[in-house]
């Protein structure tokens, strides 16, 4: 990646998931959503990650909008794949909760969970990293939080699988990569937050 600064693809990503999450914020905070996708970007650059990887993690969370809000495969390719690239898109849904299986069944929250646990196995490389770097960032955001407050409940009040759920998915996810054989330095990272999350949570 040049050192310059990032490529106009990139730039792009950023611009459209910043027009795309305008005016949202985070629970409980009036931290625009919008920094997500930056500092995900931050981190898979930190890591020395192609432009399709970044790019790719930049817009994961607007894919996750258009899951959420039951796109079709052709809306998404229009929305996304043929702006970015289906390559780009095909490796962000890989691993993006689904609302469905491939029945069309709809999903309850834990088995949407287990359903993106299984799917890592056949998962990229490229999703992987990305997948790994949002949790990283999520974790980090909660643990910043955490260390800043007087009052713990009140961040884990803002989690939706609260305390003692959000600090168990994320173990899950840590050797869920690592049963797949995605053994890299970033998953080294997200265990080393995931473990100070656990501690924290059972505080």
């Amino acid at each position: 990646m040049s050192t310059a600064g990032y490529s106009d693809r990139i730039n792009h990503a950023l611009a459209f998931a910043a027009k795309h999450h305008d005016r949202q914020v985070h629970k409980g905070t009036r931290q625009p959503y919008g920094t997500h996708a930056a500092n995900v970007a931050i981190i898979l650059s930190r890591y020395d990650r192609d432009d399709e990887t970044v790019i790719a993690g930049i817009l994961q969370d607007v894919v996750a909008d258009c899951v959420t809000e039951r796109y079709s495969p052709e809306m998404l390719d229009q929305r996304i794949g043929q702006k970015f690239g289906t390559e780009v898109l095909e490796s962000v849904l890989s691993v993006t909760l689904q609302r469905a299986d491939e029945d069309g069944v709809d999903l309850s929250n834990d088995e949407r969970r287990v359903h993106l646990l299984d799917r890592l196995e056949s998962a990229s490389d490229r999703a992987r990293w990305v997948l790994a770097a949002d949790a990283l960032f999520a974790v980090g955001a909660t643990l910043a939080n955490l260390r800043r407050t007087i009052d713990a409940n009140s961040v884990w009040s803002q989690l939706p699988m609260g305390k003692d759920g959000t600090a168990r998915w994320y173990q899950s996810l840590c050797e869920r990569f690592r049963a797949v054989g995605f053994d890299t330095p970033i998953v080294d990272e997200l265990a080393r937050a995931v473990d100070e999350l656990s501690l924290r949570a059972s505080a």
